[in-house]
């Protein structure tokens, strides 16, 4: 796969590099089938809340940003975090603190929550990004460790395992208390937010980071300071990670210490491999189909729904190693590569 990364010396006219690999399928197909899809998206996401209990919708959107944002990370950089929760969890309470003692508008809430999350992320990512492999997830997650046992301890801002309640929904007097309202006034964040990560990937920056991901080494030998790219991304990964804890907070009208444990982390990765990693949509589709399956476990009193999950992930890796998403994407280019053949 080329990248932005893959020129040299060669005086031949430089190709446009390729999308990254799971939007290759979706990036080749004629302009009326991407928009169709879009619309179909949109259509699904401007429907859920009528076919499914609000408050599950809402969370659907919240963990899809969280996914994306890790998925960014993952996919597209080729970095693991297990410490993600840190920034989930960070601007979970920070949007609750600012909307309990502020009194602010929830989008101006969950904003400022972000912006915590992504400052956090500047001082981690620059250690972090030192690292690679198992030893920039053990960095991140000792980090997160660190995030949640200050939480914890600090009772007084965060009420310690009594947690924040009664975040407010407050925005300009209007009423969503219900779940169901609340869903389209979220709706436009969550899509600012996943266009936000679309164009990070198909702009000049995404396309050098896949080159980073790809072959560090080159992409330092032709000039790029990797360490930068990568803290960059590390960050803007941690702002998304943040957008959706926020709402995830605002939504639920509580924050508790789970918003940063570990197994928060571990749940996103799950998301995402589920889904396909360096797809980005399929962080999307991992986290309609997790927390669907979560609640419907839970709704029939079914109690051991990390059993469940996991069998379904373990399932997954092994029959399906490009995810759900990246595995329809892999069959869409070998019947387009086939009917090429045929026609050629």
């Amino acid at each position: 796969m080329t990248s932005a990364v893959d020129t040299g010396a060669d005086t031949t006219p430089a190709k446009r590099p390729a999308p990254p690999s799971g939007l290759l399928a979706v990036a080749r197909a004629p302009g009326w089938v991407r928009y169709a899809l879009l619309a179909a998206g949109l259509l699904v996401a401007l429907w859920l809340p009528n076919g499914l209990y609000p408050a599950v919708a809402v969370d659907i959107l919240c963990w899809a940003l969280f996914a994306v944002s890790v998925d960014l990370l993952l996919g597209f950089t080729g970095l693991m975090s297990f410490g993600h929760a840190a920034f989930w969890g960070t601007s979970a309470y920070l949007t609750g603190l600012v909307a309990i003692h502020a009194g602010l508008p929830f989008p101006a809430a969950v904003l400022a929550g972000a912006l915590g999350a992504a400052l956090l992320a500047l001082p981690i990512g620059y250690l972090a990004v030192k690292r690679t492999g198992i030893y920039f997830a053990m960095v991140t997650l000792a980090f997160a460790q660190m995030v949640y046992y200050v939480a914890n301890e600090w009772r007084s801002v965060t009420q310690g395992e009594n947690g924040l309640q009664g975040v407010p929904r407050a925005f300009f007097g209007a009423d969503l208390t219900d779940d169901y309202y609340f869903y389209y006034a979220i709706l436009p964040i969550v899509l600012l937010g996943l266009l936000a990560a679309w164009r990070i990937v198909h702009s000049p920056f995404g396309r050098v980071l896949v080159g980073i991901r790809d072959n560090p080494a080159r992409a330092r030998a032709l000039g790029y300071p990797v360490h930068r790219y990568k803290l960059t991304a590390f960050v803007l990964s941690g702002f998304l990670a943040g957008l959706g804890g926020g709402l995830f907070a605002v939504g639920h009208r509580f924050v508790s210490l789970d918003v940063l444990h570990w197994t928060t982390s571990g749940k996103a990765v799950i998301v995402v491999v589920l889904g396909g990693i360096g797809t980005l949509w399929g962080g999307v589709l991992g986290a309609a189909l997790v927390v669907r399956l979560e609640d419907w476990l839970s709704f029939s009193g079914f109690e051991a729904i990390g059993l469940v999950t996991g069998g379904i992930f373990v399932l997954v890796v092994l029959l399906f190693r490009r995810g759900i998403w990246g595995t329809v994407a892999h069959l869409a280019r070998r019947r387009a590569a086939t009917r090429r053949g045929r026609s050629g």
